[in-house]
């Protein structure tokens, strides 16, 4: 196993082990605050579950290998956007604050939106290793109205985050494999600039920007989860309040054990506990463009690459809207807080990864 390789791993199961403790920690909190006829250990036992479901069905893909996995990535698509069409669908999807996003199984849920997140890059990737000539504006153009049926969906559902990261995933790869920005760049920055004016003279935009800059301005409203966050963070200091210490997890930080678990990690572990969070975030990322920039060939560049910027994004965008740098939308931390369909999907990407920084002559050997 080589270097790169070994910081994945040691990332990603301090994360997770990490994780677990503050999923137990605040969900069995507000279960005794709230006097809920739930067992403590349930989000524990949960999350532990999807744990192990990612494990095996990364063991899987990292047996089959990843250029088996980018063979099968447009099948594997066509399922996900089968499944966020059933999402939509009263007896098969749940709606949870006023978004259809989860298919529900049993006492589980499944999140298709996730599987999307990662397939649809990887799915433009398995596209571009097929051409064998230049990309013509034609192909590439139909390339993307495909792809934009799944995106469509997610963004019905709605969900504007998922949408906006794979949108990014996708204009990654257009600069990593080449693609004319006169493609890409200029209608986009067409409709950026069409988006501004637009946004600019809607009423309820002015209002977004506003409670983002002073969320005091609506504490009993959309301004209420960061304004609780800053709370929670501020008064973790330098130290921490200690494991277990903290005030907000008592109902008063909604979402605490999901998209808001970081809040109460630096409310309780303090500055340096955030430090030691960001530099786990770090060393993965580092280690996954090493596995990229080592890859023997194109498609293990490209898909190291995009699957290092995906988990790396969202641990960005996590922790800035955490921290009030950025606005507050959904979005979990990843193999950090609750989250079973997330979860899967990164220790996917995650033995991807391992299978990507194999030794190719150990792997021909065997």
């Amino acid at each position: 196993m080589n270097r790169a390789a070994l910081w994945l791993i040691i990332s990603v199961s301090l994360l997770f082990s990490i994780g677990l403790l503050m999923v137990f920690n605040t969900t069995s909190a507000e279960i005794i605050d709230r006097s809920l006829d739930v067992n403590t250990h349930t989000a524990l036992i949960k999350q532990i579950t999807y744990g192990l479901v990612g494990l095996l069905v990364g063991l899987l893909v990292y047996s089959q290998g990843y250029q088996s996995f980018l063979r099968w990535s447009t099948p594997f698509l066509i399922g996900t956007t089968l499944l966020l069409i059933l999402v939509f669908i009263p007896s098969i999807g749940q709606t949870l604050n006023g978004a259809r996003r989860w298919i529900g199984v049993g006492g589980f849920s499944f999140q298709p939106s996730e599987c999307a997140k990662m397939l649809i890059p990887i799915c433009f990737i398995r596209w571009v290793l097929a051409q064998k000539e230049p990309i013509e504006l034609k192909p590439f153009l139909r390339m993307l109205v495909l792809l934009s049926i799944p995106m469509g969906l997610i963004l019905l559902e709605p969900d504007n985050g998922t949408t906006a990261i794979i949108f990014s995933c996708l204009i990654i790869l257009f600069l990593l494999t080449r693609i004319r920005w006169v493609y890409w760049a200029l209608p986009l920055m067409a409709l950026m600039g069409i988006g501004a004016i637009m946004a600019s003279r809607m009423p309820h935009v002015h209002d977004r920007i506003q409670i983002y800059m002073h969320p005091e301005l609506d504490i009993q409203g959309k301004g209420h989860q960061p304004y609780q966050a800053k709370i929670a963070a501020g008064s973790g200091q330098f130290w921490g309040l200690g494991l277990g210490e903290s005030l907000q997890k008592l109902n008063y930080l909604p979402e605490a054990r999901s998209d808001y678990i970081a809040a109460i990690y630096a409310e309780e572990r303090g500055f340096v506990g955030i430090v030691v969070l960001i530099a786990l975030y770090l060393a993965f990322a580092y280690a996954g463009f090493v596995v990229a920039m080592k890859a023997t060939d194109r498609g293990g560049f490209l898909l190291a690459s995009i699957l290092t910027f995906l988990i790396a994004i969202q641990a960005f965008l996590n922790l800035g809207i955490v921290s009030g740098l950025l606005p507050s939308k959904g979005m979990t931390l990843p193999f950090f807080s609750q989250g079973g369909s997330s979860l899967i999907m990164n220790l996917v990407a995650l033995f991807l990864l391992l299978d990507i920084a194999r030794d190719p002559k150990k792997v021909n050997a065997a």
